[in-house]
């Protein structure tokens, strides 16, 4: 139930509460001797004025005042609720009016409601009158308590204790304050169905939402007793029987029993099975509007099968939606049963009744303060003038909530007013943070601290573009960056977007081979839709990478394969394919759908190193119930040169004391007398600062970051080596989501089983090397920025081998991550 729907049964059921009005409580009038009325006087008023009173009061100027007359000005007087006390006098003939005024109220708290919002409970009160401002009434305020007390128990929340103080002031005011200690909700011990004899109990339990007290109790809360629960399980008992057949199921009986602590509920409720029934015929009458083989092959429900209401209610939503997808937005089906209790049998005719065929008048957005109306309606589906369609509306929502602007999306259709044939389509959203500011500090275990300045916006003055403008530094990196997306550059969808950046890298600081780089690009970007979840880009991009090795301190491959080329300086024309299908039904925290994507990025011929990268994303959510969606991800990487590899013959001068680093120089320049060797160097595969990693909280959680796969030494000979990533990566993940555990869109907690490793090529690919890890982690949007905490057991994992000098994995099971990302 939607808050707005909360408030207002709150305050209908505050109000029936508050139906005994209070002027019921008649004061008999003093004894008033007949007279007529020269002039009437008001005494006892302090805030009402008396022109109020007057407008209220039955009796005027030249009347005749009697006893019966006295007793309606008093009543009708206490029935305006301004008023504790009326007496009525006389001095002659001039009438004596006197009031005792109802205080004001100058403050009402609320304090220890949980399971109603105040929020809610305010507007209630408010709705009936009990709000700041108003004139008390102490009634009202009983009436309250007694109704507030009822929303509990219904609740079953059975112990808890309403205590409304009023505490006087001066001039006639008063402070309410009604403080709720709710309590906890009683517990359901044992659940009990009598007369069952053709399905087991435990079988028939597992479709209620009430459930027996259980280990996971604390996380579902399905142990706590509610009448509103308890209707809709007795509910799910009677589709249980008609389902599978059952057509005369009864309950006959329900018995709810609570025990003298008010801390544990027992239910029972006896039914009667009676037998089990077959469909004999079905047939479907009416307007079908659609050839009616069409909406024939739209039943599911067969002769000679065994009768079944959810078949029987799903065939007709099945008809309604076909025919609401071409206009017919209040068409019904009616399944009129034909019942033959001697047989057995059920003869079941579809009657189709279309109604008018709708148009969508307008289409209107609410709530979108920040984001402009045109970013929403370049997502319809369904347009203004055109037939209403069910589908193509529950797809602009999709659409919608895929843009990560909105928190929540909600559609609704309401009918035009003097016209049969025409709706108004609304959607409804809270808009979410869709950028960020950020001037100051961020943390992470794998780049330190980092001081950064940001601006990132998603949806740029509400225009529906990407931009983003960044100076970042922090261990190992100094970064600068501006990028823009127009994500729709044409009418039908094609974005255009624009990357430049520079950086200073230094590896040594970032868990891999050490070496340092200063980079550059400036790279154009094209996406093409060509389906509703599909669409095709391309990049293209031209950058330069310097890079830094440190004999002695860079690993001896990264060495080998730069003084092969005889560059340190690489040059690449760039660019990039790609396909990817998104059918997630939210881009912030998705519970069903698919993302799959399948990239190519070539560097092309006459870059300094000429070669391809091939990678596959791929992750679906599974939605188990509402308590729980399944995560299952992959991520497969590989990468190769192409053409002939690279080949030069060099000599080393080893090093001196003059020259501690070693020369490379043609091989005539080696003699054989010398130190000096000559060797022939080959500059083959994916380039080393192209390799893919793994490990850390971005692929194997519970190994520290960017550690696994490959190794190499700095020094032949060495027990010391360092991470030179690999050609081929495949890591992947379980995750399980806890949707309901956190009372909020903004954060996850999931419990997931990560995997994966990276390989020096396809063919020294073995998965018994994979690297396995389990664990809990939280993920929340933040004001501040995105925080993702997990803390990991790895399950598989390689030790040590001191022949060999491997020190073992790099074990980091608390991992996270603080701070805007880019």
């Amino acid at each position: 139930m939607t808050r707005p729907h909360t408030r207002r049964l709150l305050a209908l059921a505050l109000a029936s509460a508050l139906a005994a009005p209070a002027w019921a409580q008649s004061v008999a009038p003093a004894s008033v001797e007949q007279f007529q009325v020269s002039d009437i006087r008001i005494d006892g008023l302090q805030r009402i004025s008396a022109g109020t009173v007057f407008t209220y009061l039955p009796v005027e100027r030249g009347d005749t005042m009697d006893q019966a007359q006295a007793a309606e000005a008093i009543r009708a007087l206490y029935k305006t609720g301004f008023f504790e006390d009326v007496r009525l006098d006389h001095q002659g003939d001039i009438l004596v009016v006197t009031v005792t005024e109802r205080p004001a109220i100058n403050k009402l708290t609320l304090s220890g409601n949980k399971d109603i919002k105040t929020e809610d409970l305010t507007k209630g009160l408010t709705e009936i009158g009990l709000a700041e401002g108003n004139t008390f009434d102490r009634l009202a305020l009983d009436k309250v308590t007694q109704e507030l007390t009822r929303q509990y128990n219904n609740r079953g929340k059975y112990n808890v204790e309403i205590t409304p103080t009023v505490s006087r002031l001066d001039r006639n005011r008063v402070d309410v304050t009604i403080n709720v200690k709710e309590g906890k909700a009683a517990k359901i011990r044992h659940i009990n169905l009598v007369g069952n004899e053709k399905f087991e109990e435990e079988k028939i339990l597992d479709t209620w939402e009430s459930r027996e007290h259980n280990w996971l109790s604390w996380y579902r809360r399905d142990d706590q007793y509610s009448r509103e629960k308890l209707s809709g399980d007795l509910e799910r008992l009677n589709s249980y029987y008609l389902d599978r057949g059952y057509v005369d199921f009864s309950i006959d009986s329900t018995q709810v029993a609570i025990s003298p602590d008010r801390q544990d509920m027992f239910l029972t409720a006896g039914i009667t099975e009676g037998e089990q029934y077959k469909v004999s015929a079905v047939q479907v009458s009416g307007d079908t509007i659609l050839p009616k083989e069409q909406i024939e092959r739209l039943v599911l429900v067969k002769p000679d099968q065994i009768f079944s209401r959810r078949l029987l209610e799903l065939s007709s939503e099945t008809i309604t939606a076909t025919l609401g997808n071409v206009g017919y937005a209040f068409a019904q089906v009616n399944a009129i049963p034909d019942v033959d209790r001697e047989a057995k049998t059920v003869g079941i005719n579809m009657q189709v009744v279309p109604g008018p065929r709708v148009n969508v008048r307008r289409i209107v957005f609410k709530g979108n303060t920040r984001t402009g109306d045109e970013v929403l309606r370049r997502e319809m589906r369904q347009f203004e003038g055109s037939w209403y369609s069910q589908a193509a509306i529950d797809r602009s929502k999709i659409r919608m909530q895929g843009l990560g602007y909105f928190e929540t999306v909600d559609v609704e259709t309401q009918p035009v007013a003097g016209s049969n044939d025409e709706v108004d389509v609304v959607y409804n959203v809270k808009e979410t943070t869709s950028g960020s500011f950020v001037f100051g500090l961020g943390f992470s275990q794998l780049t330190g601290l980092t001081t950064q300045i940001q601006l990132s916006q998603n949806n740029f003055l509400g225009s529906g573009n990407r931009i983003s403008v960044q100076a970042n530094r922090n261990d190992y990196l100094q970064r600068y960056d501006f990028s823009f997306v127009n994500p729709y550059f044409t009418d039908s969808g094609v974005s255009l977007g624009y990357n430049l950046w520079w950086r200073e890298f230094d590896n040594s600081d970032f868990n891999t081979a050490q070496y340092s780089s200063t980079s550059g690009a400036a790279q154009m970007v094209l996406g093409v839709p060509i389906t509703e979840t599909d669409t095709v880009s391309a990049m293209l991009g031209i950058d330069s990478n310097e890079i830094f090795a440190f004999p002695g301190s860079t690993p001896q491959p990264i060495i080998d394969y730069i003084d092969a080329l005889g560059e340190r300086t690489f040059h690449t024309w760039r660019t990039q394919l790609g396909w990817a299908r998104n059918s997630l039904n939210n881009a912030l925290t998705p519970t069903a759908g698919m993302y799959q994507r399948v990239g190519l990025e070539v560097a092309l011929p006459g870059s300094t190193a000429e070669y391809y990268k091939l990678t596959y994303d791929f992750s679906k959510y599974w939605p188990i119930s509402r308590h729980l969606v399944l995560n299952t991800r992959a991520e497969l990487g590989y990468g190769d040169s192409y053409g002939d590899a690279v080949t030069r013959d060099v000599c080393f001068i080893a090093p001196t004391t003059a020259n501690p680093n070693p020369v490379v120089t043609p091989p005539e320049d080696c003699t054989p007398s010398s130190p000096d060797y000559a060797r022939t160097l080959t500059a083959d595969g994916l380039p080393f600062f192209e390799n893919f990693y793994a490990g850390g909280v971005r692929s194997v959680r519970g190994f520290t970051d960017n550690t696994l796969g490959p190794r190499a030494a700095p020094v032949a000979g060495s027990t010391f080596t360092q991470p030179i990533g690999g050609s081929f990566k495949t890591t992947g993940s379980l995750e399980m989501f806890f949707p309901t555990l956190l009372d909020t869109p903004a954060a996850r907690v999931s419990a997931f089983l990560d995997f994966g490793n990276v390989y020096d090529g396809v063919d020294n690919f073995d998965a018994g090397e994979l690297r396995v890890s389990t664990g809990l982690s939280l993920m929340w949007r933040s004001p501040m920025g995105p925080i993702s905490i997990s803390y990991a057991f790895p399950l598989k994992k390689e030790d040590g081998n001191p022949a060999t000098g491997f020190r073992g994995d790099e074990i980091e099971r608390l991992q996270f991550t603080f701070g805007g990302s880019f």
